[in-house]
């Protein structure tokens, strides 16, 4: 597979070099003394005969032969999908890509372990062996020029979190995107596809995001969260200024900025007293 020739794990238009009986043989246009790839029978077009053009994808048999198919899978070299576990074995998992022959998922090339049914994303590249694998590790194959800006509303998919830098998530399947470690105010795992909100477009087109909404807007929903814990608990929560802020995040999954926020526009709206115990429901 040198240059200027068939490339394997992309969509091509090929022409046809000879037919046979189990299927036709293309070559690149205008090239009858290059390489050749064979067409399977059941994937050839009725009436089909030389000189013809056809646009094919290439892959490798499971004899590891480069063959054509007509069928264009979901994921093509160098790009990303969100592709389904099918199975996974002692030498990785398999995923389902739209063609006869699963695409293999490394063990090395997991950032997490996957488990059958649930969905990845991942991208096409072909290994050392020159044969296309798919990888977790999507970051150097995503976009920097998305069309979104700040506080744009944004759906991605978190594929590798790294405790010191955050979430990394790709928006719309495609986008380089980060949600930071210091807003990461709830647990996110591998696969989850969440909304967020973009806090910046850095100089390099990667976006950061914010699962959390506006100051004003999350307050509300702060406030209703911490206003509904204090009904469950019949009026009273053990929780004031003094409150180890571990304890509160454990408690309300808030920072203490964010619990004094939200405990204040309650006080504010007079729907609670405080005291040196706690937080009182006024009834």
């Amino acid at each position: 597979m040198g240059v200027n020739m068939i490339k394997l794990g992309e969509v091509q238009t090929l022409e046809v070099l000879k037919t046979t009986d189990f299927g036709v043989y293309l070559c690149e246009r205008g090239q009858s003394s290059g390489s050749s790839i064979l067409l399977p029978k059941n994937q050839v077009p009725q009436g089909m005969q030389g000189g013809d053009e056809i646009e094919v994808f290439v892959y490798k048999d499971s004899e590891d032969r480069p063959i054509a198919t007509t069928t264009i899978p979901e994921l093509t070299l160098g790009k990303t999908a969100v592709l389904k576990v099918k199975e996974v074995t002692t030498i990785g998992a398999f995923l389902d890509w739209g063609l006869a022959k699963d695409l293999l998922l490394p063990f090395k090339e997991q950032t997490e372990r996957v488990q059958t049914g649930k969905n990845v994303l991942v991208a096409l590249y072909i290994d050392k062996s020159d044969r296309l694998c798919a990888t977790m590790k999507v970051y150097d194959y995503l976009e920097c020029n998305s069309p979104y800006k700040k506080d744009d509303r944004v759906n991605g998919i978190v594929y590798e979190i790294i405790d010191s830098f955050g979430a990394f998530v790709a928006v719309d399947n495609r986008y380089c995107a980060l949600v930071p470690t210091k807003e990461l105010h709830r647990i996110l795992k591998v696969g989850e596809v969440i909304e967020a909100r973009v806090i910046q477009v850095k100089s390099d087109g990667k976006l950061d995001l914010s699962i959390r909404e506006k100051a004003h807007i999350q307050m509300d929903t702060d406030s209703e969260l911490i206003y509904n814990k204090l009904q469950e608990a019949s009026g009273f929560l053990p929780f004031h200024d003094k409150t180890d802020s571990e304890v509160i995040k454990a408690e309300f999954n808030l920072s203490k900025n964010a619990f004094k926020r939200a405990v204040g526009r309650l006080l504010k709206e007079g729907k609670i007293t405080l005291s040196d115990e706690g937080i009182n429901e006024v009834r």
